[in-house]
Protein backbone atom coordinates (compact mmCIF):
# COMPACT_ATOMS: atom_id res chain seq x y z
CA UNK A 1 0.00 0.00 0.00
CA UNK A 2 2.85 2.36 0.85
CA UNK A 3 4.47 1.57 -2.51
CA UNK A 4 1.24 2.43 -4.31
CA UNK A 5 0.95 5.69 -2.37
CA UNK A 6 4.55 6.67 -3.23
CA UNK A 7 4.09 5.77 -6.90
CA UNK A 8 0.90 7.84 -7.07
CA UNK A 9 2.64 10.73 -5.31
CA UNK A 10 5.57 10.66 -7.76
CA UNK A 11 3.20 10.45 -10.73
CA UNK A 12 1.20 13.40 -9.43
CA UNK A 13 4.35 15.46 -8.85
CA UNK A 14 5.55 14.67 -12.40
CA UNK A 15 2.14 15.59 -13.78
CA UNK A 16 2.09 18.86 -11.87
CA UNK A 17 5.61 19.70 -13.06
CA UNK A 18 4.64 18.81 -16.64
CA UNK A 19 1.70 21.17 -16.37
CA UNK A 20 4.11 24.10 -16.42
CA UNK A 21 5.54 23.35 -19.86
CA UNK A 22 3.26 20.93 -21.66
CA UNK A 23 0.21 22.26 -23.47
CA UNK A 24 -1.27 18.75 -23.46
CA UNK A 25 -0.83 18.43 -19.70
CA UNK A 26 -2.40 21.83 -19.10
CA UNK A 27 -5.31 20.92 -21.39
CA UNK A 28 -5.77 17.74 -19.39
CA UNK A 29 -5.97 19.68 -16.13
CA UNK A 30 -8.37 22.22 -17.67
CA UNK A 31 -10.62 19.39 -18.87
CA UNK A 32 -10.36 17.62 -15.49
CA UNK A 33 -11.56 20.62 -13.51
CA UNK A 34 -14.35 21.29 -16.02
CA UNK A 35 -15.43 17.65 -15.53
CA UNK A 36 -15.18 17.97 -11.74
CA UNK A 37 -17.37 21.08 -11.85
CA UNK A 38 -19.92 19.12 -13.88
CA UNK A 39 -19.74 16.30 -11.34
CA UNK A 40 -20.18 18.79 -8.50
CA UNK A 41 -23.33 20.11 -10.17
CA UNK A 42 -24.92 16.67 -9.87
CA UNK A 43 -24.55 16.69 -6.06
CA UNK A 44 -27.65 18.78 -5.70
CA UNK A 45 -29.85 19.69 -2.75
CA UNK A 46 -33.03 21.20 -4.20
CA UNK A 47 -33.69 24.77 -3.10
CA UNK A 48 -35.70 27.60 -4.63
CA UNK A 49 -34.74 29.60 -6.60
CA UNK A 50 -31.14 28.23 -6.77
CA UNK A 51 -30.14 24.72 -5.61
CA UNK A 52 -27.20 23.86 -3.36
CA UNK A 53 -24.42 22.08 -5.26
CA UNK A 54 -20.70 21.31 -4.97
CA UNK A 55 -19.77 23.31 -8.07
CA UNK A 56 -18.10 26.18 -6.24
CA UNK A 57 -15.87 23.76 -4.31
CA UNK A 58 -14.28 22.61 -7.57
CA UNK A 59 -14.21 26.14 -8.97
CA UNK A 60 -12.19 27.27 -5.93
CA UNK A 61 -9.76 24.40 -6.34
CA UNK A 62 -9.55 24.72 -10.12
CA UNK A 63 -8.80 28.44 -10.06
CA UNK A 64 -6.20 27.99 -7.31
CA UNK A 65 -4.40 25.05 -8.92
CA UNK A 66 -4.62 26.23 -12.52
CA UNK A 67 -4.15 29.96 -12.09
CA UNK A 68 -6.14 32.80 -13.56
CA UNK A 69 -6.03 31.89 -17.25
CA UNK A 70 -6.40 28.12 -17.08
CA UNK A 71 -8.92 28.29 -14.24
CA UNK A 72 -11.10 30.58 -16.35
CA UNK A 73 -10.62 28.30 -19.37
CA UNK A 74 -11.80 25.28 -17.36
CA UNK A 75 -15.01 27.10 -16.45
CA UNK A 76 -15.46 28.39 -19.99
CA UNK A 77 -15.18 24.79 -21.21
CA UNK A 78 -17.72 23.69 -18.61
CA UNK A 79 -20.18 26.40 -19.68
CA UNK A 80 -19.61 25.71 -23.38
CA UNK A 81 -20.35 22.01 -22.85
CA UNK A 82 -23.62 22.89 -21.11
CA UNK A 83 -24.52 25.46 -23.77
CA UNK A 84 -24.24 22.92 -26.60
CA UNK A 85 -26.43 20.38 -24.81
CA UNK A 86 -24.16 18.25 -22.63
CA UNK A 87 -26.10 17.71 -19.35
CA UNK A 88 -23.47 19.20 -17.05
CA UNK A 89 -25.54 21.71 -15.11
CA UNK A 90 -27.41 21.05 -11.85
CA UNK A 91 -30.02 18.33 -12.18
CA UNK A 92 -28.55 17.19 -15.50
CA UNK A 93 -29.80 20.34 -17.23
CA UNK A 94 -28.26 21.76 -20.41
CA UNK A 95 -28.87 24.36 -23.07
CA UNK A 96 -28.49 28.09 -23.69
CA UNK A 97 -31.76 28.83 -21.89
CA UNK A 98 -30.00 28.20 -18.56
CA UNK A 99 -27.94 31.34 -19.11
CA UNK A 100 -31.08 33.48 -19.02
CA UNK A 101 -32.63 31.55 -16.11
CA UNK A 102 -32.31 32.14 -12.38
CA UNK A 103 -28.84 30.57 -12.29
CA UNK A 104 -27.49 32.52 -15.28
CA UNK A 105 -25.64 35.09 -13.20
CA UNK A 106 -23.86 32.40 -11.19
CA UNK A 107 -22.76 30.62 -14.35
CA UNK A 108 -21.19 33.81 -15.69
CA UNK A 109 -19.70 34.44 -12.25
CA UNK A 110 -17.90 31.07 -12.40
CA UNK A 111 -15.52 32.42 -15.05
CA UNK A 112 -15.05 35.84 -13.45
CA UNK A 113 -14.54 34.33 -10.00
CA UNK A 114 -11.94 31.93 -11.41
CA UNK A 115 -9.98 34.80 -12.96
CA UNK A 116 -9.89 36.68 -9.67
CA UNK A 117 -9.08 33.68 -7.46
CA UNK A 118 -6.35 32.47 -9.82
CA UNK A 119 -4.78 35.92 -10.00
CA UNK A 120 -4.82 36.47 -6.24
CA UNK A 121 -3.54 33.02 -5.30
CA UNK A 122 -0.58 33.49 -7.65
CA UNK A 123 0.62 36.50 -5.62
CA UNK A 124 1.79 34.47 -2.62
CA UNK A 125 1.34 31.14 -0.87
CA UNK A 126 -0.13 31.03 2.60
CA UNK A 127 -3.26 29.48 4.03
CA UNK A 128 -4.76 32.82 5.11
CA UNK A 129 -4.02 34.44 1.75
CA UNK A 130 -5.54 31.47 -0.08
CA UNK A 131 -8.60 31.65 2.17
CA UNK A 132 -8.99 35.38 1.49
CA UNK A 133 -8.48 34.92 -2.26
CA UNK A 134 -11.10 32.19 -2.44
CA UNK A 135 -13.50 34.20 -0.26
CA UNK A 136 -13.22 37.18 -2.62
CA UNK A 137 -13.88 34.88 -5.58
CA UNK A 138 -16.97 33.45 -3.88
CA UNK A 139 -18.29 36.93 -3.19
CA UNK A 140 -17.83 37.79 -6.87
CA UNK A 141 -19.67 34.63 -7.99
CA UNK A 142 -22.57 35.22 -5.62
CA UNK A 143 -22.69 38.94 -6.38
CA UNK A 144 -23.08 38.12 -10.09
CA UNK A 145 -25.80 35.62 -9.27
CA UNK A 146 -27.64 37.93 -6.89
CA UNK A 147 -27.58 40.93 -9.22
CA UNK A 148 -28.84 38.79 -12.10
CA UNK A 149 -31.58 37.36 -9.88
CA UNK A 150 -32.59 40.86 -8.83
CA UNK A 151 -32.52 42.41 -12.31
CA UNK A 152 -34.22 39.58 -14.14
CA UNK A 153 -36.57 37.98 -11.63
CA UNK A 154 -37.27 39.30 -8.12
CA UNK A 155 -36.92 43.08 -8.73
CA UNK A 156 -36.46 43.23 -4.98
CA UNK A 157 -32.85 43.48 -3.85
CA UNK A 158 -33.46 42.30 -0.28
CA UNK A 159 -35.25 39.21 -1.53
CA UNK A 160 -32.54 38.51 -4.12
CA UNK A 161 -29.80 38.98 -1.52
CA UNK A 162 -31.40 36.60 0.98
CA UNK A 163 -32.35 33.89 -1.52
CA UNK A 164 -29.37 34.26 -3.85
CA UNK A 165 -26.49 35.12 -1.54
CA UNK A 166 -27.13 34.89 2.18
CA UNK A 167 -28.78 31.48 2.10
CA UNK A 168 -25.57 29.96 0.68
CA UNK A 169 -23.19 31.44 3.26
CA UNK A 170 -23.05 28.47 5.67
CA UNK A 171 -22.76 25.91 2.84
CA UNK A 172 -20.05 27.78 1.00
CA UNK A 173 -18.07 28.55 4.13
CA UNK A 174 -17.64 24.78 4.54
CA UNK A 175 -16.46 24.46 0.94
CA UNK A 176 -14.21 27.51 1.31
CA UNK A 177 -12.31 26.18 4.33
CA UNK A 178 -12.03 22.69 2.83
CA UNK A 179 -10.77 23.95 -0.55
CA UNK A 180 -8.24 26.33 1.04
CA UNK A 181 -6.88 23.54 3.27
CA UNK A 182 -6.55 21.12 0.35
CA UNK A 183 -4.83 23.65 -1.88
CA UNK A 184 -2.49 24.77 0.90
CA UNK A 185 -1.35 21.19 1.57
CA UNK A 186 -0.62 20.55 -2.12
CA UNK A 187 1.11 23.90 -2.52
CA UNK A 188 3.47 23.05 0.35
CA UNK A 189 4.33 19.63 -1.13
CA UNK A 190 4.65 20.51 -4.82
CA UNK A 191 6.63 23.50 -6.00
CA UNK A 192 5.07 23.61 -9.45
CA UNK A 193 1.36 23.56 -10.12
CA UNK A 194 -0.38 23.19 -13.52
CA UNK A 195 -0.62 26.86 -14.48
Amino acid sequence: METVRRTWSVALADSLDAGHSSVAAQAGWIFSFAALTALGAQFEIPHTPVPYTLQTFFILLGASFLGSRNGALSQTLYLAAGAVGVPVFAGGAAGLSLFSGVTGGYLIGFVLGSVIIGYLVEIKRSYLWTLLSMAIGLVVIFACGTLFLYAGFTHNFSEAFVSGFLIFSWWDLLKLFAAAAIYNEFAKRYRKLPR
